[in-house]
């Protein structure tokens, strides 16, 4: 059951992020600089402990799933889920603290450039959530 718990919360999170890359950054994209700024710090507050929660559940239940069947199919995908919290903390992290430091008035092309550059740096997230996925999918039908 651990495991398709873990498939279950590794699929929502790649759907979200995949949603995120394929929809509403487009959208923001579409927005002036200042209204794009707003957009991305209001969206990035609302889904920070969304996507937290999903990646840390997953991982539990993968990781709780290969200590019950011993399968490291379920051990892979947890680590490949989870990864996603170093990730973030590294690559992710300081385009988030900047694009969070800056006033919605002073919002410019350089801002811009920060919120195109995190979409590229979250199809990583988005891609660690699909390979995951893939894996839990694979020991749930092994």
């Amino acid at each position: 059951m651990e495991g398709y718990l873990a498939l279950v919360a590794a699929a929502a999170f790649t759907g979200i992020a995949f949603y995120i890359n394929a929809v509403e950054q487009p959208a923001r994209l579409a927005l002036g600089d200042a209204a794009a700024l707003r957009q991305w710090v209001a969206a990035y507050r609302r889904g920070f402990i969304l996507m937290a929660g999903l990646t840390v559940t997953g991982a539990l239940f993968g990781a709780a799933a290969f200590g019950s069947e011993g399968d490291w199919h379920w051990l892979a995908g947890a680590v490949l889920l989870i990864a996603n919290w170093p990730y973030t903390h590294i690559g992710v992290a300081p385009t988030n603290q900047r694009l969070l430091a800056t006033a919605e008035a002073a919002a410019g092309g350089d801002t811009r450039r920060l919120i195109e550059n995190w979409g590229q740096l979250h199809m990583v997230r988005t891609g660690l959530g699909a390979l995951a996925t893939l894996v839990f999918f694979w020991a749930a039908i092994t």
